[in-house]
């Protein structure tokens, strides 16, 4: 009796949830360029995508979902980062096969797998979850299992998602002032 308790509080626990704020990480894609996560929420949503397994039918299934509908979350500001356990040469094989234009990022150690606690229970293997990380790494939206391979939802939190600000320099904005809008309303009040 206590033991499935030990497992059960054991397998449950940090798995980032919509409002939290998701765990940051520096990371290597399969050709080495370096992703910060903490930067990249700076410029718009990230979704994060962790998949089982490269070359499975579920995980090709997913990839090529995000593949189709790239460019629909490259008009939201979005951009999609493919974590799985695998080594970097057999995602680097995978995002071709995909014509993937997104980063797959190899995590075999799954350092980042078990800071957002998607590891599977024996095998250094991630379960399939999405997450929508917006600005100040908070949480959009969370997907898992069979939900995280359609990526409808994951877009539809980034349209949601709060856009980068335009910078405005400081002698544009004193070019125009707003117009007053005070003196229309005390007219109306005196007729």
């Amino acid at each position: 009796m206590l033991i499935p308790l030990l497992l059960t509080g054991l397998l449950s626990g940090a798995t980032p949830n919509v409002g939290d704020t998701a765990p940051d990480f520096t990371v290597k894609d399969t050709e080495g360029k370096v992703y910060i996560l903490s930067e990249m929420v700076k410029q718009g949503p990230v979704i994060v995508a962790f998949f089982p397994k490269a070359f499975t039918s579920g995980c090709t299934k997913e990839l090529k979902a995000y593949t189709a509908r790239h460019s629909e979350i490259e008009k939201l500001q979005g951009r999609v980062l493919a974590f799985s356990t695998d080594d970097a040469e057999t995602l680097a094989r995978f995002k071709a096969d995909l014509k993937a234009p997104f980063p797959f990022i190899p995590d075999p150690d799954g350092k980042v797998v078990e800071s957002y606690d998607v590891k599977m229970p024996v095998a250094t293997i991630s379960k399939r979850y999405t997450f929508v990380v917006g600005e100040g790494r908070k949480v959009l939206k969370v997907d898992s299992g069979g939900d995280a391979v359609d990526p409808s939802s994951a877009i539809t939190s980034c349209s949601q998602a709060k856009p980068a600000s335009p910078f405005v320099a400081p002698a544009a904005a004193k070019e125009t002032p707003p117009a007053p809008k005070a003196p229309a309303a005390e007219a109306k009040s005196k007729q």
